[in-house]
């Protein structure tokens, strides 16, 4: 298949999920992820996307090739257990260096469309936080999400009050949304572990913030 692949074994792939493309076909059809599902195994059965990613987040996308692998990897996300680690550059940026989002997430809809707000009614949602570099307007952070809520690394980047560059929904939806899965690791018998490196159209503005390639 055209997506890259960055770890396979007899129970996973771990593909690098490119910006814009749809995990799966929605309503209105189109491309998607699952497209290439054929050429990652010949089993009447499967495979199966064993997490979901939006369509404008790149990087790290887990894809089970067996039943027992999917169930055991759902497991590891729904305890929390899976290690999430996101890349994103925001407007702005946060006060401090470091810290921990701690805010319920609540879908709302309205006729313009729907998005998580922080409510109490909300589902339980946790994010670590700590900045990577700064630069004139913008700052890398690097995300770890302890629950796995819809938007979740969005809607609390919003709550620090610097949303993601490129967020339609959250921020300005200028240019792209600049949001990496950039490393996923579960702690299975073999474990699974991947990272992804920046899509080009994160790498200006992460450089302007100090990052170097092959970091």
């Amino acid at each position: 298949m055209d997506i890259p692949i960055l770890f396979q074994d007899s129970r996973f792939v771990v593909l690098d999920k490119p910006a814009g493309l749809p995990v799966h076909a929605g309503p209105r059809g189109g491309a998607s992820v699952e497209d290439g599902f054929a050429a990652l195994s010949r089993r009447r059965d499967g495979p199966w996307l064993a997490h979901r990613l939006d369509a404008d987040t790149a990087g790290c996308l887990l894809v089970a090739l067996r039943r027992a692998a999917l169930h055991a990897a759902q497991a590891e996300f729904a305890a929390g257990r899976a290690e999430k680690v996101y890349w994103a550059v925001v407007a702005g940026g946060p006060a401090g260096d470091a810290g921990v989002v701690d805010a319920p997430l609540l879908k709302r809809s309205t006729k313009a469309g729907w998005r998580m707000v922080v409510d109490p009614a909300g589902q339980a949602a946790v994010t670590e936080w700590r900045v990577r570099g700064r630069a004139a307007g913008m700052a890398w952070l690097e995300l770890r999400p302890r629950t796995g809520r819809t938007h979740q690394v969005r809607a609390h980047a919003a709550h620090l009050g610097c949303p993601l560059l490129g967020d339609p929904v959250y921020g300005d939806g200028q240019g792209r949304l600049h949001l990496l899965a950039r490393a996923l690791r579960l702690a299975l018998d073999p474990p699974v572990s991947a990272v992804a490196e920046p899509p080009a159209h994160m790498r200006p503005a992460l450089r302007q913030c100090g990052w170097t390639p092959g970091e």
